[in-house]
């Protein structure tokens, strides 16, 4: 889903996050059927009178307003960008963890036994990562789940008050979110799995524990939304780290420990596109054309 505002609603100097991600899609030249039909606030009060949604979630559940949004196919973004980025001259190194960073001029990182010398750095590694961006004690790791239904037909759509396609979630608790996907499925979201450390990650099964528990949860309260979805199949279930950092703003500043170093994530849940306008700015403060942001400044250099 791409929302244009943070978790925490707008925020100083943010600017207009859809017109920068599609304009970047645009310049790179990436085919992610990128969409913006819009994105519905759904909730138990205030709800529109004209609301296509109504829906049984605790209570019945509609359209209470309309924001800016839409869907992306992420695994074209992420391949798309890297693809461009190659084009452009950049070198990726998949699974080449940094396991330390030295903090003198040049930085030295650590990987796999090696040492890499480097005159900037940017750590934009969200919830895997928090030691060596120094947030461990300022954002918190979650793991958040999803499935994603079997086709429905275009009556079902309608019937749901779906036809239009916009992507949803909710505004009050337990909390819901969910998009089409291909036209023809429906992703839903909801839950998050509380850690003691991010490297609990790692070894996380959706199908047992804390996780598993929250999948059927998640499983039961969408086939309880509408009579269309009471014996829907799931094609596919998973889930993903999430880091949620204070106040949910997301977190762009300099590193603690050197000014050589950015940090950026946080984005609590509102990353896909954020992720992309957020990463071309880091790279013009690197480059020395754009200055950091101001939503973090207390108690971080600038």
């Amino acid at each position: 889903m791409t929302l244009a505002e943070s978790a925490a609603g707008d925020l100083p100097g943010l600017g207009d996050v859809l017109k920068g991600f599609a304009e970047i899609q645009r310049e790179l030249k990436i085919d992610c059927n990128f969409s913006l039909p819009g994105a519905w606030e759904l909730g138990r009060q205030h709800i529109k009178k004209d609301s296509p949604v109504s829906w049984n979630y605790s209570g019945t559940l509609g359209v209470v307003n309309s924001v800016p949004g839409g869907g992306v196919d992420p695994g074209k973004l992420v391949s798309g960008l890297a693809k461009a980025a190659e084009r452009l001259g950049a070198a990726v190194f998949e699974n080449s963890r940094v396991q330390n960073i030295s903090y003198q001029e040049p930085l030295q990182l650590e990987v796999a036994g090696d040492r890499i010398r480097a005159g900037q750095v940017l750590i934009a590694t969200n919830a895997e990562s928090l030691e060596l961006s120094d947030l461990s004690g300022g954002a918190e790791p979650k793991f958040t789940l999803a499935v994603a239904t079997e086709a429905l037909t275009e009556a079902q759509f309608e019937n749901l008050g779906l036809s239009s396609r916009h992507s949803f979630y909710t505004v009050d608790m337990p909390y819901l979110w969910g998009r089409p996907l291909r036209q023809s499925q429906l992703i839903f979201g909801s839950g998050l799995v509380h850690l003691n450390h991010w490297s609990e990650l790692q070894n996380l099964n959706i199908s047992s524990g804390e996780a598993g528990g929250l999948m059927r949860l998640l499983e039961t309260r969408v086939r309880a939304l509408h009579p269309v979805l009471e014996n829907v199949g799931f094609t596919n279930r998973w889930g993903g780290p999430i880091l949620i950092a204070d106040e949910m703003k997301p977190v762009f500043r300099r590193h603690l420990k050197s000014d050589s170093i950015i940090i950026l994530g946080g984005y609590s849940g509102h990353g896909v596109a954020q992720s992309v306008y957020l990463g071309r700015w880091a790279a013009e403060v690197l480059a020395g054309r754009r200055k950091l942001p101001t939503w973090n400044k207390a108690g971080a250099k600038h």
